[in-house]
């Protein structure tokens, strides 16, 4: 994990076949507001970390999960 957290915070996307893609999404810059002020605040552009699960990880967890 400290790998996987280390090769993302350089700027990597990591690919692990059968598992899944940690993968870098780019959030643009937007205007939010502070409720309690009453101000806007700017929000600058910015990446967060996002996980897609592969396909076979996916049906696997599906087929052999049941729903209560």
């Amino acid at each position: 994990m400290a790998t996987i957290k280390s090769s993302m915070a350089s700027g990597e996307n990591i690919y692990l076949r059968g598992f899944g893609t940690f993968l870098l999404k780019k959030r643009a810059a937007k205007i939010g507001r502070n409720i309690s002020k009453n101000t806007t605040v700017k929000i600058p552009a910015h990446m967060i970390p996002f996980f897609k699960p592969a396909k076979e990880f996916v049906e696997e967890v599906t087929t052999k999960v049941k729903v209560k």
